[in-house]
C-alpha cells in the first residue's frame, strides 16, 4: 500500500539497488543546496548577515494591468492642486513615454477624483476606494517607490513574474520550487488561480512556467468547475484500483529501462504520476468550501460563493497555504484603465477590496500569517497626467514604470510603516527606490534564500530571479 492513507489499491515496485544509490546522490545534491540556507549566525561572504527564514510560502495578489497608484495608495494633494496645469518638463526629464500618448500636444497633469484619509495607528494614507484594505494598513509594509524597465505590458509582467522581460525563464514561484521543494507531497509546490470571465490583458502560461528549470517546478493551475485540474480524472471505464495497478505496472517498466539506460526524465515522468494520483483526493478536497464556516464566507464578501472569482480564490489560496503550499499565485486582470478609469478602478476595488483584507484578517487570525509572505500590486503603475483629452472626470492614465505601489504583509516583514517617496507630482522616485529585481531578492531573503545563490546553469551560464543585480530592501524587514 502507499504511505498515503488515502490512496488505496496502488502498490508501488520494491526500491531497487540503482534507485537507491540515486536517492542516495540526490540526497547529496540536498546537502550542497543547503548552501543556500546558511544557520542563522553565519556570515555571507561579503560581511552582511545571513538570509534568516523568516516566511514558509508565499501569496501573490497579481494585479494584472497596472493599479493607479496615485488614486489608491499614493496621496498626492500638489498633484490635485495643479490639476489641468501641462506636465513639467523638468520632471519629465525628457524620459519616453508610450506610443499611446508619446504624440499628444498636451500633457495635463490629473490629480485623483478619489478621497484620502489617514488610516490606523500607522496613519497610512488610503484611497476611499479600497475602505477594506485601510482596515488592516496597521499589517501592511506599503511601498510606494517601486520601479521597473518595461513600459508594455508583456515585458512588464513577464519581468516581474521571472527576472527578465523575456520569455522562456522560470518564473519566481518555479525558482521557490526548485531551490525549497515541497511541503505537501499531495499537493503541488506551486500553484496558480485566475480570476474567471475577466477581461484585459493576456494571461499566458509562460508566466507560471519553468523555464529551462525542471518541469516538475512549473505552476499548476487549478480552475473552477467540476475538474480544477485538467485531465487529472482518470479515463471513463477506468477506476481508481485500476489507475494504482497502471502506476505500479509502469514503474516496474521504468525500474527496468533505468537498470540499462540511466534517464532522470524517466524518473520525473513517474513522480508526477504519482502526484497526479495522490491530487485525485487531495484537490477535490481543498477546493471544497463546504466546511467553512458562515462568518469567514461573510468575511470574504458574496462573490466568494462563486467559484472562480477573486474572492473564492482568495480564500482558496488561504486554504492552500494550510496545505503547506509553497508559492500560490493569484491572477486579476482588469487594471489597464487607459480611458473611463473613475468607473472602471471602481468596478476593481469592488471586485478585490475586501476578499484581500479578508485574507489577510483570515491568515492572522489562524497564526498563519506570520510565517506566509502576502504580495499586492501590478507590473507598473500609471501616469499623473491624462491619455487623450482631459474632459471633466472622464479621463485615463497611460503605463507608468518610474514609480508604483505594492505592498507586502507577514512573513518577517515589518507592519504598519510606508517605505519610500515619489516627487510631489508622482512621477519619479524621490526617496528609497525599490527596483523589481530589489523586490524579489528581499522575497528571496524572507524565505531563506540568498539570492546570489539561488542558480542554474543554462547554456553556459549561470542564471537566477534577479539577473545580475538585486539589493535587500533591510528597512522594510521586522
Amino acid at each position: 500500500m502507499s504511505d498515503n492513507p488515502r490512496c488505496t489499491g496502488y502498490a508501488p515496485a520494491p526500491v531497487s539497488r540503482r534507485r537507491l544509490l540515486t536517492q542516495f546522490g540526490m540526497g547529496l545534491g540536498g546537502m550542497a543546496l543547503a548552501d543556500l540556507f546558511p544557520s542563522v549566525n553565519a556570515e555571507a561572504s561579503d560581511g552582511d548577515v545571513a538570509p534568516v527564514r523568516r516566511a514558509k510560502r508565499v501569496i501573490f495578489l497579481f494585479q494584472s494591468g497596472g493599479p493607479s497608484q496615485m488614486d489608491l495608495l499614493d496621496y498626492k494633494p500638489e498633484l490635485n492642486r495643479r490639476h489641468g496645469e501641462q506636465l513639467p518638463e523638468e520632471v519629465r526629464r525628457g524620459q519616453r513615454l508610450t506610443a499611446m500618448s508619446g504624440n499628444q500636444a498636451s500633457l495635463p497633469l490629473v490629480g485623483s477624483p478619489f478621497r484620502f484619509a489617514q488610516h490606523g495607528k500607522s496613519g497610512s494614507w488610503v484611497s476611499e476606494l479600497l475602505p477594506f484594505t485601510a482596515q488592516v494598513t496597521d499589517q501592511l509594509c506599503l511601498i510606494n517607490s517601486v520601479h521597473t524597465d518595461a513600459i508594455n505590458h508583456g515585458p512588464a509582467i513577464t519581468f516581474i513574474q521571472t527576472g527578465s522581460q523575456f520569455a522562456g525563464r522560470p518564473s519566481m514561484g518555479a525558482w521557490l520550487s526548485y531551490g525549497l521543494g515541497a511541503e505537501n507531497k499531495d499537493l503541488p509546490a506551486f500553484v496558480v488561480l485566475v480570476t474567471k470571465n475577466k477581461g484585459g490583458q493576456p494571461l499566458v502560461a509562460r508566466l507560471w512556467g519553468s523555464g529551462f528549470l525542471p518541469a516538475k517546478h512549473q505552476g499548476v493551475r487549478f480552475r473552477s468547475g467540476k475538474d480544477p485540474i485538467l485531465y487529472l480524472g482518470n479515463p471513463a471505464g477506468i477506476g481508481r484500483k485500476t489507475r494504482g495497478r497502471m502506476l505500479a505496472a509502469l514503474r516496474e517498466l521504468h525500474e527496468m529501462q533505468q537498470a540499462t539506460h540511466r534517464d532522470a526524465a524517466i524518473d520525473a515522468k513517474i513522480a508526477q504520476y504519482e502526484m497526479a494520483y495522490r491530487m485525485q483526493d487531495s484537490v477535490p478536497e481543498v477546493v471544497d468550501f463546504s466546511d467553512e464556516p458562515e462568518h469567514v464566507l461573510r468575511l470574504y464578501g458574496d462573490d466568494v460563493k462563486t467559484p472562480g472569482s477573486y474572492a473564492a480564490n482568495c480564500l482558496l489560496a488561504r486554504r492552500l497555504a494550510e496545505q503547506d503550499v509553497r508559492f500560490i499565485q493569484l491572477y486579476h486582470q482588469g487594471w489597464d484603465q487607459h480611458g473611463n478609469l473613475v468607473k472602471s478602478i471602481g468596478r476593481q476595488c469592488m471586485e478585490t477590496d475586501q476578499p484581500t483584507a479578508a485574507l489577510i484578517t483570515d491568515l492572522a487570525q489562524r497564526g498563519l500569517l506570520e510565517d506566509t509572505l502576502v504580495v499586492w500590486g501590478g507590473e507598473f503603475g500609471r501616469t499623473n497626467y491624462c491619455q487623450g483629452k482631459l474632459s471633466g472626470k472622464q479621463f485615463g492614465r497611460d503605463h507608468h514604470p518610474r514609480c508604483f505601489s505594492m505592498w507586502l504583509a507577514g512573513g518577517g516583514v515589518r507592519p504598519g510603516m510606508a517605505y519610500g517617496q515619489t516627487d510631489p507630482l508622482g512621477y519619479n522616485v524621490a526617496e528609497g527606490g525599490v527596483h523589481v529585481h530589489d523586490l524579489q531578492a528581499t522575497i528571496l531573503h524572507l524565505l531563506g534564500i540568498d539570492h546570489q545563490k539561488l542558480t542554474f546553469k543554462y547554456q553556459g551560464r549561470h542564471f537566477r530571479l534577479t539577473d545580475v543585480h538585486g539589493d535587500v530592501v533591510d528597512p522594510i524587514l521586522a
